[in-house]
């Protein structure tokens, strides 16, 4: 996955997830019930999608890792690098504003609980991306 094609998908993640919060602002506020435990929220969704982004960082960043050691593949993994390293940071930006704009806690159905699983996961993302840079940068 390149950094073009990640930007476009965190790109349209971010569109999605706001086109879609208008119609289910409009819905909440005709709800008087509690969200169900199963029901997609929009807050959900980008807390949800915002996790994918980052576990995907992960395991970009862990390949990279690998292939600056000279365990797999050729090259030294700098493309890797810097996937896994936006990849983390973007699932940190959107799992921090779901966070930021959640206004309950887990089951409420504002998506709190894939923000900070997002949160958690972008930072192991970026860290092994930076690890990955780093290490891609030396000379043998």
């Amino acid at each position: 996955m390149s950094v073009r094609h990640l930007f476009a998908a965190a790109a349209a993640a971010l569109l999605g997830g706001f086109g879609l919060a208008k119609p289910a602002a409009a819905h909440v506020s005709a709800q008087s019930a509690a969200v169900d435990a199963y029901t997609l929220t929009t807050g959900r969704l980008v807390g949800t999608v915002a996790a994918l982004v980052a576990l995907a960082g992960v395991v970009v960043g862990g390949l990279a890792l690998a292939r600056s050691a000279g365990r797999i593949g050729e090259g030294n993994g700098r493309r890797g690098a810097t996937v896994a390293l936006v990849a983390g940071l973007t699932g940190m930006v959107i799992g921090g504003l779901v966070v930021a704009a959640a206004e309950g806690g887990p089951g409420t159905g504002y998506g709190i609980v894939g923000g900070f699983v997002a949160l958690v996961i972008g930072l192991i993302a970026a860290v092994l991306g930076w690890l990955a840079l780093a290490r891609s940068r030396r000379t043998v």
